[in-house]
């Protein structure tokens, strides 16, 4: 980040990030305070979920919204994970 980021919102100065590019004109950058504690779950949870809140009205307003998904695209699917084996580490998934 630049540095008149971090003299605008010093509260970030120390903290550790990431920046993740979602489409050539939006990024998501999450940043975590040295001061945030395990209690703030509830604040994540309402993070993700303003998170998937625009992903879905990205999709929903992209110049060729959401495609359905059809039997081919499933036939597909199959073709490209035929002969792929998932190791489980002896655990059943969703048990």
């Amino acid at each position: 980040m630049p540095a008149a980021f971090y003299r605008d919102h010093p509260q970030f100065a120390s903290a550790a990030g990431h920046v993740e590019v979602l489409n050539d004109t939006t990024l998501l950058l999450r940043m975590e305070s040295p001061s945030q504690s395990e209690g703030e779950a509830d604040d994540d949870s309402l993070m993700l979920g303003l998170f998937l809140d625009f992903l879905s009205r990205q999709a929903l307003t992209a110049d060729d919204g959401p495609v359905p998904y059809t039997e081919a695209m499933a036939a597909e699917d199959d073709d490209l994970l035929a002969g792929v084996t998932v190791d489980f580490g002896g655990e059943v998934p969703g048990a």
